[in-house]
């Protein structure tokens, strides 16, 4: 089975998908041992208007180890047959130990992103906020 999760440089899980460094995907063995680990470049832009979740897919990827995440990429996984396991952080090699072991559950949060604030004369006003994922992940948003 091969699994995919957003990295940041220091080989850490990406707190936020759709904006990460890169994924890596990587192939478990029917014993849960990792057998090949590779790199997908990620595409520029917001993960839910990207084409990752078909380029995934046609790896063969069936699961997505995630921090944050919008429900519009968690829906594009979805429907191209990837399950999206919400919440993931820390050491991608440690979540990876974690997940092979039967440890890892879904958080059941998703990033919820550009939100809008109408004013009463029509106008809208971009609101920033911050707010926490399971494991103690944090996103910061407009």
């Amino acid at each position: 089975m091969k699994v995919a999760i957003p990295v940041n440089k220091n080989n850490g899980v990406d707190g936020h998908f759709g904006h990460c460094e890169m994924y890596k995907v990587i192939t478990l063995n029917e014993n849960n041992e990792i057998i090949n680990t590779e790199i997908v470049d990620s595409p520029q832009g917001c993960g839910c208007k990207s084409n990752i979740a078909q380029t995934l897919a046609s790896q063969g990827v069936k699961v997505m180890l995630a921090g944050g995440i919008g429900v519009g990429a968690v829906n594009k996984l979805n429907v191209a047959g990837i399950e999206v396991i919400r919440g993931c952080t820390g050491n991608v090699d440690q979540l990876v130990a974690d997940y092979a072991a039967g440890q890892i559950t879904d958080s059941g949060s998703n990033c919820e992103h550009h939100h809008e604030h109408h004013h009463e004369h029509g106008q809208k006003l971009k609101l920033k906020y911050k707010h926490k994922h399971g494991h103690g992940s944090e996103c910061e948003h407009e």
